[in-house]
């Protein structure tokens, strides 16, 4: 018998996941609900489309409002959150009263910490909550774990990926795959690292390096906010050092360094010729039509490169995810990770692999599994080993 899934935010990640639910997840029935009941409506209907089938159909839910939730997810098995993360919190707690399993597109580490304190409720109501899944944090802290296993001990972890363009335009060589104020939260605030063995904060924009990595070629790493999720905390006293950085095309970072080094990320109010205005607010208002394509065609990367010991040699082990815009669904790549990755954690709930409580991504979903599902999704992940001196 089919589960009955649900997703509440009808937006582009949303609608993937659902699309996923319908056609993998084994549904019975996917709901996918909106405070925009014409948005839900359409995205009902672009699933029914694609599995040529009536599984899913649209509802309108108020999120801020418990009573909402609790009529939408009435008889649901499996949940996904795709609204703004303050949000999630109080969905949690809605997901505990109305006994449904949830997962979520998280984007901060801080209230993914209160879900994670709600473990023992989760327990007792028999559900399973796993905040923060979707491309970073999400599948890029899965698959850092698969290339941890991959080893018999390892020491030092580093995770790097991005969305970039299939086709780069100058001269800011990158496009946006989500909300402009989600992309300036991640040039700003600092990163929760571990630094011989020690929790450490980095500040985004820096430590800048340059790499390979096949079949995108030659790209620029540096830092960026919030891309480990509970990693480092979970990790604290294995590894001795584990990181993670955004990648960009060439010479995309030297232009966001200099905005911030301006002071246009910059949430701080400022007097201008006796007006007051935000930096930040100026930035993304001009920022966002200048990277805002009419058509995205783009790949995302992930790229793991893990050190330790393996049958008692120094080994490296390195975890490579590649998937790009797809042409018959018109799912971006962006699109398909993040709300794939989420699906096929939420599936798991729903077939019994996942137990009841509140688990982070790198606790609670098994990271081979999801290789093994990703896969027959059409992600190409790649890995290999070597010994290293």
């Amino acid at each position: 018998m089919g589960a009955t899934f649900a997703v509440l935010g009808a937006g582009r990640q949303g609608t993937a996941a659902a699309y996923d639910f319908a056609l993998r997840g084994g549904a019975n029935e996917v709901v996918l609900a909106d405070l925009d009941l014409t948005r839900a409506r359409a995205a009902a209907a672009r699933v029914n489309a694609l599995t040529r089938d009536r599984v899913a159909h649209a509802a309108r839910v108020d999120v801020t409002k418990a009573d909402s939730m609790l009529r939408v997810l009435k008889g649901v098995d499996v949940f996904l959150s795709a609204v703004p993360y303050p949000l999630n919190l109080g969905i949690a707690r809605a997901a505990l009263r109305a006994r449904a399993s949830m997962v979520d597109l998280g984007g901060h580490t801080g209230t993914a910490k209160k879900q994670l304190a709600l473990d023992g409720q989760a327990r007792n109501a028999g559900i399973a909550i796993i905040p923060e899944c979707g491309m970073g944090p999400g599948a890029n802290v899965t698959l850092a774990v698969h290339a941890i296993n991959l080893l018999d001990r390892a020491e030092e972890v580093r995770v790097y990926d991005g969305g970039l363009p299939q086709r780069p335009r100058p001269p800011w060589l990158y496009e946006l795959t989500f909300h402009i104020g989600g992309l300036t939260n991640e040039y700003t605030g600092t990163a929760t690292f571990l630094r011989d063995g020690e929790l450490v904060e980095v500040p985004a924009l820096s430590e800048p390096e340059t790499l390979v990595v096949p079949p995108v070629g030659p790209l620029e790493a540096a830092v960026t906010s919030g891309g480990l999720s509970t990693m480092p905390w979970t990790y604290c006293g294995r590894l001795r050092v584990l990181e993670n950085k955004t990648l960009r095309y060439p010479g995309h970072w030297a232009q966001i360094r200099a905005f911030a080094d301006l002071g246009l990320l910059s949430g701080r109010p400022v007097p201008v010729r006796g007006k007051t205005v935000v930096p930040r607010e100026v930035f993304e208002t001009l920022f966002e039509p200048q990277v805002t394509p009419r058509e995205i065609r783009d790949i995302a990367v992930t790229h793991v490169v893990a050190r330790g010991e393996k049958g008692g040699r120094a080994t490296e082990a390195v975890v490579d995810m590649v998937d790009t815009y797809d042409t018959r669904t018109g799912f971006r790549a962006m699109e398909r990770v993040t709300g794939f990755h989420a699906a096929i954690a939420a599936e798991m709930i729903a077939r019994g692999e996942v137990p009841p409580g509140a688990h982070s991504v790198e606790t609670g979903i098994p990271p081979a599994r999801f290789v093994e599902e990703a896969r027959t999704r059409g992600f190409a992940i790649g890995t290999r080993s070597r010994s290293i001196r």
